[in-house]
């Protein structure tokens, strides 16, 4: 009876897991991330490295979080790490504001003619000075 409860569970998390690493391809896939960073960057005969990118990132990531698997990066891999997660968050918060349309109605609505580029590296320039508070501060953020 314990072994059919473990099996079960098991199906029901990994279950769970494919749907819900599904739903996050997708939303990446409708935003458009992928596309358009191959377009701006003039590969896009590169497409499927950037896709196989993401599927054996989101799969290395899923394994990680649910082993005890240690990788002994070093402090040069723990930095190229959060460099490029950071960078794949920043993409997806860029898409999901244009696909919002964010920024266009954002500058008609503080009338902002010139200095757009000024306003976008001071929010990059602020997210990253609090993420870097964040992390490097100890006891900056307590429950």
């Amino acid at each position: 009876m314990f072994i059919l409860k473990i099996i079960v569970l098991i199906m029901i998390g990994f279950g769970s897991g494919i749907v819900i690493s599904g739903g996050i391809f997708a939303f990446i896939a409708i935003l458009g991330v992928v596309p358009r960073m191959a377009q701006k960057t003039k590969t896009e005969k590169l497409m499927y490295i950037y896709e196989d990118c993401i599927l054996y990132g989101g799969i290395f990531g899923g394994i990680t979080l649910i082993t005890s698997i240690e990788i002994g990066l070093g402090i040069v891999g723990t930095i190229l790490v959060g460099l490029f997660s950071g960078i794949f968050v920043g993409s997806v918060a860029v898409s999901i504001a244009e696909v919002l349309d964010v920024v266009p109605i954002l500058t008609r609505r503080i009338y902002l003619k010139n200095g757009l580029v000024f306003l976008m590296v001071c929010l990059a320039v602020g997210k990253m000075t609090g993420s870097l508070m964040y992390f490097l501060i100890q006891g900056f953020y307590s429950n």
